[in-house]
């Protein structure tokens, strides 16, 4: 099973968003030990999830309080990522199929490095840029006229 460590490059120099992502890694760490020890990963895998919920729902509040569009593509990401966890758990659930919760421990310990690396940090960089207090929800710059909503996360290939 693969597994992340947290350390100083997962870090963004975000107060409240760089401890809800090592939650996150102790969170997937602790599922994917469950999983390897054959005990039963559902408890595990509903506090991932559970978890996973509130990290995205704080993160989407965050971009539309700093003027992203409703679509953009960071906000897809996070729509996919917990589509295929609530398939994942249905899986299990009604199907008594736990394969998808050993292959997702792997995909998601890919995934989340680059999505921090590349979406969170665009979004702590953009939120210093008008001002955004994440903890009082306060913005020290006015934002643009709604036409100048952000669409992208930021990356050439998602503009």
């Amino acid at each position: 099973m693969s597994s992340i460590t947290w350390n100083e490059q997962l870090a963004l120099n975000h107060a409240q968003l760089d401890h809800t992502h090592e939650e996150f890694v102790g969170l997937l760490n602790e599922f994917a030990a469950v999983l390897a020890s054959g005990a039963d990963p559902l408890p595990a895998f509903q506090r991932l999830l559970a978890h996973t919920e509130e990290h995205f729902a704080m993160e989407e509040r965050w971009m539309a309080a700093t003027g992203f569009a409703p679509e953009n593509c960071h906000s897809k990401q996070h729509a996919m990522v917990l589509d295929t966890l609530r398939e994942v758990l249905r899986y299990a659930v009604e199907l008594k199929d736990m394969e998808p919760m050993r292959i997702i421990v792997g995909e998601l310990s890919q995934w989340f490095p680059a999505h921090a690396e590349m979406m969170d940090a665009s979004l702590v960089f953009h939120m210093s840029q008008v001002g955004y207090d994440s903890a009082t929800g306060t913005l020290t710059q006015p934002l643009q006229q709604a036409s100048a909503t952000i669409s992208s996360c930021g990356s050439a290939s998602c503009s």
